[in-house]
């Protein structure tokens, strides 16, 4: 009985001073009132990781832009090659957009204390995809603010292409861009319709960017997909401790990250002369920014590129694909 009364006490006086205490005995954590085998973060407070201890958020994120990119009629961009199970593109958006919608209310029913700003900019999609697209965001009941590119906004600004493909997908990134720098959240997510994300996504990019960008004492750039290519030049890399996996700083993204208001002003530069022109290579300018920035990919992949089986911009290893592929089918 005395035992159990000290106990008591030094559990309230650890939680008066912010300490957390570890009862490795019962796998537990009294002051936390959890099993060590469950997540012990507190959102936008403390990361806790065993063995490493806790991080104090400092980086904390009150609310995050998410910009779709979203073109239902062309299958690969600047390519004739067909897509893993080669189906129509509208199918890769669908799919794309409720492992999206799944991923955002699988983290609220867990936090329910962070904003989500979605707007989807669409390029000419046809009417009956524009259904099937909205449809998704109405059954779920997520808001959403849909925008229809208007390329000829751009003509005056991005150089003449080789075909219309090239140039829409110009215009849409340019429009994304444009949009973000005009709204107020400090933390922005690009996000392309070809990708497929787990359940987890948008916690562990969060969680993750809480703890990491806290521990460095500065903003990052976050990529959720563990591409092929990172593993073809044999570059070295740093690996850093995440929420629930580690994650590797890389020198090159595609055009889906998450970044800050912060470095899109910074580099806003950059942002913008991606979009004058097809680079070679296309994300040239936002790489430069690499060379400065901290830029981390998790590992393994939080999203899946669903791109032609061969391309090393694709398929991430050590994911079953054919399993979240089936996990967003539309169940109607």
């Amino acid at each position: 009985m005395k035992k159990n009364i000290i106990k008591k006490i030094f559990i309230k006086v650890a939680k008066l001073l912010n300490f957390e205490l570890i009862d490795q005995n019962n796998f537990t954590s009294p002051t936390l009132g959890k099993k060590l085998n469950q997540n012990l973060s507190i959102n936008n407070k403390k990361s806790i990781i065993l063995p490493m201890g806790d991080v104090k958020i400092t980086k904390k994120i009150e609310s995050i832009l998410i910009i779709v990119r979203v073109n239902t009629n062309i299958d690969i961009w600047d390519q004739n090659k067909k897509r893993l199970f080669e189906l129509p593109k509208i199918e890769y958006t669908l799919r794309s957009l409720r492992s999206l919608i799944k991923s955002i209310k699988f983290f609220n029913n867990k936090y329910n204390n962070i904003n989500f700003n979605i707007k989807i900019v669409d390029d000419k999609s046809n009417n009956e995809n524009l259904l099937k697209v909205k449809k998704i965001f109405d059954n779920d009941k997520v808001n959403f603010e849909f925008i229809s590119l208007n390329n000829e906004n751009y003509k005056d600004i991005i150089k003449i292409q080789k075909n219309n493909q090239t140039f829409s997908n110009l215009s849409s990134l340019l429009k994304s861009f444009e949009i973000a720098k005009s709204e107020t959240e400090e933390i922005i997510f690009f996000i392309e319709d070809d990708y497929i994300h787990s359940m987890t996504m948008i916690e562990e990019m969060i969680l993750s960017y809480q703890r990491i960008a806290s521990q460095l004492d500065r903003d990052i750039f976050m990529c959720p997909t563990d591409y092929p290519y990172l593993y073809m030049d044999n570059e070295i890399s740093n690996i850093l401790i995440g929420s629930n996996r580690h994650w590797r700083t890389v020198n090159k993204t595609l055009c889906t990250f998450m970044t800050s208001r912060f470095l899109l002003n910074k580099y806003w530069d950059n942002f913008y002369k991606t979009c004058l022109d097809r680079n070679n290579p296309f994300e040239k300018f936002l790489n430069e920014i690499y060379q400065t920035e901290f830029c981390i990919s998790p590992i393994k992949s939080l999203s899946l590129h669903m791109t032609n089986v061969n391309s090393s911009y694709g398929l991430s290893p050590f994911i079953d694909y054919l399993k979240l592929w089936d996990e967003n089918k539309n169940n109607e």
